[in-house]
C-alpha cells in the first residue's frame, strides 16, 4: 500500500499525536510543512478521510463532537504503513522535479546580465527563506525528533544553494560601475 507524501505527512503527525483536523492544520502551519509538501487547508479533512476508509485512522467510540472534532489515532496497520513507506523515501533517493534546473537549463534565452541579476534576487530570497525557517525552529519549543531532522535538512539544503548561488552570483556584470 503506497501513500502520497501528503497523506503520510497526516498520518505521521497522527501517529506523533492522536488529533483532530483543526489541530493537524496549527501544526502544519507551526512548522512550515507546507514549504516540503503539498497540503491545503482544505484537503485536511479529505486526507484523513481518505486514510480512515483505508483503515490507516480511527477515531475511538465516544470521541468528542462531530466528525470535525473527532480526535483520530492511527491504526497498527497505519503505523505500519507509515514506517515502510517513510524508511524506503529515506533510504532510497528520488529525483525531484526543481523549477530552478528548468530556468538554467534555458540559459541561452537570456542575457548574462540577467541572469546575474535573477541569481542575486534568488540569493536574497533564499536568505530570507533561511531567516525565516531558523526562525520558525527556534519559536518552537520542544520539537520532536522528526520535526528537528526535517528543520536541520531543509536549513542544510538551503545552506548548500545559497553556497552555490553566492559563488555564482560573482558572473560579471556589465551594469556595475
Amino acid at each position: 500500500m503506497d501513500l502520497t507524501p501528503a497523506e503520510l505527512t497526516v498520518l505521521g503527525l497522527i501517529i506523533e499525536r492522536p488529533q483532530h483536523g483543526y489541530d493537524l492544520e496549527r501544526v502544519i502551519e507551526q512548522r512550515g510543512i507546507r514549504q516540503w509538501t503539498d497540503i491545503g487547508f482544505s484537503s485536511i479533512y479529505y486526507l484523513l478521510g481518505k486514510l480512515e476508509k483505508r483503515g490507516l485512522l480511527h477515531a475511538p467510540e465516544g470521541s468528542a463532537g462531530g466528525k470535525s472534532r473527532r480526535v483520530l489515532h492511527a491504526t497498527s496497520e497505519g503505523r505500519d504503513v507509515a514506517a515502510r513507506v517513510a524508511l524506503a523515501l529515506v533510504a532510497g533517493p528520488q529525483p525531484v522535479p526543481n523549477p530552478l534546473l528548468v530556468g538554467i537549463a534555458n540559459l541561452p534565452l537570456f542575457s548574462e546580465q540577467d541572469y546575474a541579476q535573477a541569481l542575486r534576487a534568488r540569493l536574497t530570497a533564499i536568505e530570507t527563506r533561511i531567516t525565516g525557517v531558523r526562525a520558525a525552529a527556534e519559536a518552537q519549543a520542544a520539537l520532536p525528533p522528526a520535526a528537528r531532522e526535517v528543520f536541520s535538512y531543509s536549513l542544510s539544503l538551503m545552506e548548500a544553494e545559497r553556497q552555490w548561488l553566492a559563488s555564482r552570483v560573482q558572473v560579471p556584470d556589465d551594469e556595475q560601475d
